[in-house]
């Protein structure tokens, strides 16, 4: 899942942007949506790359990439998770996610969190697949 590298959340803003290229002030952005909109983000603003985000388990020196989660899910789950985080009841999100990573620690993981990897999973999915069809292929080989 190398282009997870290439993809972060911007703290206050909503959705994925894919890191274009780094420029004077800051870096270059561009949204993974539709509207593919490009932007400069300030060199101030808290910029996560999800190829760096993991997810606490129960075991404390033990930690789960996001990739690993999202193949998980792709491969239970499909092309789309059908669960409204809008909707949802905490116990809802945590009985989801207990499917899919069954050792996380429902101490230091909160429902937003899990929330966020069920929003970013399904915009990955529509908007960047071949983030999935990349691993797919290793595993052919």
């Amino acid at each position: 899942m190398e282009l997870l590298q290439e993809v972060a959340n911007i703290s206050g803003k909503p959705g994925l942007y894919r890191i274009v290229k780094p420029g004077r002030a800051g870096v270059i952005v561009e949204s993974l949506d539709q509207l593919h909109k490009r932007e400069m983000i300030n060199a101030n603003a808290k910029v996560s790359v999800l190829k760096e985000i993991s997810v606490y388990s129960e075991d404390i020196n033990k930690a789960t990439p996001l990739g690993e989660i999202f193949l998980t899910i792709r491969k239970d789950f499909g092309l789309k998770i059908e669960l409204d985080t809008k909707t949802a009841s905490n116990k809802d999100i945590f009985d989801f996610f207990a499917k899919v990573m069954p050792d996380f620690d429902r101490e230091r993981v909160y429902p937003t969190d899990v929330k966020k990897i069920i929003t970013w999973y399904n915009i990955l999915s529509e908007n960047l697949p071949e983030l999935f069809e990349e691993k797919i292929e290793e595993e052919t080989k």
